[in-house]
């Protein structure tokens, strides 16, 4: 990776200039996007995500929001600490670390905070994964199965043994193509020493998902053998290997 930053008006943008040599204010705008065709598609209004097609290829585009109570109080404004501490800049260079391990996940192509007195925006952008679906995807659809649970949990192996926490693993955030499964979406992830007991915790967030989204129809114990079981062994035997 090729760390650029690029100081403005409007903001401070930190890039890769191996995927694109210049990032401008406007990429972080889905309106300006509009105005010249390359908006794909955005969801979520103001604190959702837009696809967008630039010169470094389809891209996603998302802008940093609150979730639960805090966003009626904060919205998408988080309290400035620095540069160093903003959430955009720790979660591109985390997804810069990832890619360096050979690691699937979403390339980091460039983010931006505006600074607001004592608080900040955030934006990032990153490469897009073409022709996936999120692994809650494939639930609802009835394809997930002991095969691709043990992929699973072979994926999650891999960024553990790496020291890679994710702080919101479920099953919205594993990407699933023929060819790869990946983990996105590392906003306040980090890298910590592998131990067991944030290992599991993540596990657990998962398998919490999982129930939620209904992978437990035919009863707990059949998802346990059917599913859970799979992903466990095949997680083990990767975290050792």
């Amino acid at each position: 990776m090729q760390e650029r930053i690029r100081e403005s008006a409007a903001g401070v943008i930190l890039f890769d200039a191996a995927v694109s040599p210049q990032v401008e204010d406007d990429w972080f705008e889905p309106a300006a996007w509009r105005e010249r065709g390359g908006l794909r598609q955005q969801s979520g209004g103001r604190g959702g995500v837009a696809i967008i097609d630039t010169s470094a290829g389809e891209c996603v585009l998302r802008h940093y929001r609150r979730g639960g109570m805090v966003a009626k109080l904060m919205g998408d404004r988080y309290l400035w600490r620095g540069a160093q501490h903003t959430r955009c800049f720790a979660e591109f260079r985390l997804l810069g670390f990832i890619a360096s391990r050979g690691l699937p996940s979403a390339q980091p192509v460039a983010c931006r905070y505006r600074r607001h007195g004592w608080f900040y925006t955030a934006d990032l952008i990153t490469r897009r994964i073409a022709h996936a679906q999120t692994l809650a995807e494939c639930l609802a659809a009835g394809q997930l199965d002991g095969e691709m649970a043990e992929l699973v949990g072979a994926l999650v192996a891999r960024f553990h043994r790496a020291g890679i926490w994710h702080a919101d693993l479920n099953a919205h955030n594993v990407l699933v193509t023929s060819d790869e499964l990946y983990l996105i979406d590392f906003d306040r992830g980090c890298l910590r020493e592998p131990a067991q007991s944030w290992q599991q915790a993540n596990l657990q967030r998962l398998r919490r998902s999982l129930l939620k989204l209904g992978a437990a129809a035919q009863g707990e114990a059949a998802f346990d053998e059917q599913l859970w079981k799979p992903l466990i062994y095949r997680y083990e035997r990767t975290l050792r290997a």
